[in-house]
């Protein structure tokens, strides 16, 4: 999922004054044999990141026809991300609507803390829908969404960690430290890089963190004085590396696809993921050579979690439950987790399902170049306060592209 950043200032400044959204009566509290009567009928308008063929395909070939034959429920899928959200939100917020245009949306991170500064998201109601049952939400990386509790205000869909893919033809032994990196870097000049965009970023935090000597020197909200003294290290580091970059440093792939075009054209040896199961999804569609592997480095990686979130003042808050109570279904989890359809990470606890579904869970087919979920999990680090991520987005900037 893409992330865009937007002026907290903003949000703010809006979530203080005005007449806040009122709540549908009832949204929120009614029975589920009530909520799936309500939703009969309706068409929910769902928006989300659309820039994934297969994500698109699970959507219109599964996720649409499940959730009608199961609910009577009409899905309706349009375009739209991050700071469109926001700013669909507060305009209709100011303008004083009644109803959204808008009845769910595929969101985390900043999105769901400028929704939740602006009073924007219904809640809670995940304990509302039956296949909650089978959701930790003691679970840190799926009951906080980037350090902000969630509360009941978002619908965990998805769980991923950020990998890093190498060429297994081209790479025997790839560095496991940010040590073995650096000299790595440097004895095969022009062989790595990393994208200025999210993934990148992504990359960045688990640097950041290590610097720091791990994640609990950075818990709780931003702290200025550890930033500037982990992240003075950080640009260190990396300019100290960046003229054996691809280009020499000079310039860096904009985005994650083009980091995987470079890749996959020989012209570097490594890619990343945000997605641990990308590396078997992108192999099976030709994209990856079949000799890819992927893994984590030994100080961890930023593993997160994806939600939906309803709108407080959606016209059919019903229907996008129902929505969203099947897509946290076994069988849609399962389904998604599969990497010739997306290979998105479940946010299922795989202990709390029925046994047939704890095996298929467990052992997921074509999974056979990316690690196996318990390999990693031990190397899972927790998204930081956003404010990293931004202070991060604009310094890599200024520190390192720039110079």
């Amino acid at each position: 999922m893409r992330h865009f950043l937007l002026s907290l200032t903003c949000v703010l400044a809006l979530a203080s004054c005005g007449k806040k959204a009122s709540e549908r009566p009832g949204a929120a509290g009614l029975s589920w044999d009530q909520v799936v009567a309500q939703a009969r009928g309706q068409t929910v308008t769902l928006v989300m990141w659309q820039g994934d063929p297969l994500i698109n395909k699970y959507m219109q070939s599964f996720v649409v026809p499940g959730v009608e034959k199961e609910y009577g429920v009409t899905l309706k899928i349009a375009s739209g991300q991050g700071n469109d959200l926001v700013s669909t939100l507060m305009t209709e917020h100011e303008a004083g609507k009644a109803e959204s245009a808008y009845d769910l949306m595929w969101i985390n991170g900043e999105t769901f803390y400028q929704l939740r500064q602006l009073d924007g998201l219904l809640g809670p109601f995940t304990d509302r829908l039956p296949n909650s049952k089978f959701i930790d939400f003691q679970n840190p990386f799926i009951g906080y969404d980037f350090r902000q509790q969630v509360n009941g205000y978002e619908c965990p869909w998805g769980n991923v960690q950020l990998t890093i893919i190498y060429d297994s033809a081209r790479v025997q032994d790839p560095p496991r430290t940010r040590e073995q990196l650096a000299a790595w870097v440097k004895a095969h000049p022009g062989r790595f890089t990393l994208d200025s965009s999210f993934t990148g970023l992504t990359f960045l935090k688990c640097l950041l963190y290590d610097f720091a000597g791990g994640a609990k020197e950075l818990e709780g909200s931003f702290d200025e004085s550890k930033y500037d003294k982990y992240s003075a290290q950080l640009w260190a580091y990396l300019n100290g590396i960046k003229q054996y970059f691809w280009k020499a440093g000079k310039t860096f792939p904009e985005g994650v696809a083009q980091l995987h075009q470079l890749y996959a054209s020989g012209e570097i040896d490594f890619t990343m993921s945000n997605n641990d199961g990308e590396v078997d999804s992108k192999i099976l569609q030709g994209i990856l050579p079949e000799t890819s592997r992927a893994y984590v480095l030994d100080a961890g990686t930023i593993q997160n979690s994806h939600y939906m979130g309803i709108p407080k003042n959606s016209a059919h808050a019903a229907a996008a439950m129902t929505v969203c109570n099947f897509l946290i279904s076994p069988e849609a989890q399962y389904e998604k987790a599969r990497p010739s359809v997306w290979g998105d990470g479940t946010v299922l606890a795989i202990d709390k399902l029925p046994p047939a579904w704890q095996e298929r869970l467990r052992h997921i087919p074509q999974r056979t170049h990316a690690p196996q979920r318990a390999e990693i999990q031990a190397k899972a680090l927790p998204e930081p306060a956003s404010k990293y991520m931004i202070r991060l987005n604009e310094d890599f900037r200024k520190q390192v592209l720039e110079k």
